[in-house]
């Protein structure tokens, strides 16, 4: 998640993330010269919707709050970060 800093993104995102049983496994995050940064690793075992669907969703919550939301699985993660 990248932006503007701004009060309550970190609310919104969490308060998504219980509401569809997703739990925050690791959480890192930045403020530079007023733009926020987070990363989160997030178990997603017990979603009952599609990633997909989900990672629309937080999109949609991003735009609404100013900042920019990017879901990505942990196996596509990996291989990109393969040396």
């Amino acid at each position: 998640m990248v932006g503007k800093d701004a009060i309550g993104i970190i609310a919104k995102v969490c308060s998504y993330l219980a509401e569809n049983n997703l739990n925050i496994l690791d959480i890192s995050q930045t403020i530079v010269q007023e733009y926020f940064n987070m990363m989160m690793i997030v178990d997603v075992t017990k979603l009952e919707k599609p990633f997909e669907v989900m990672s629309k969703e937080l999109e949609d919550i991003g735009l609404g709050i100013g900042v920019q939301v990017k879901c990505q699985r942990e196996d596509i993660f990996d291989m990109m970060h393969r040396i």
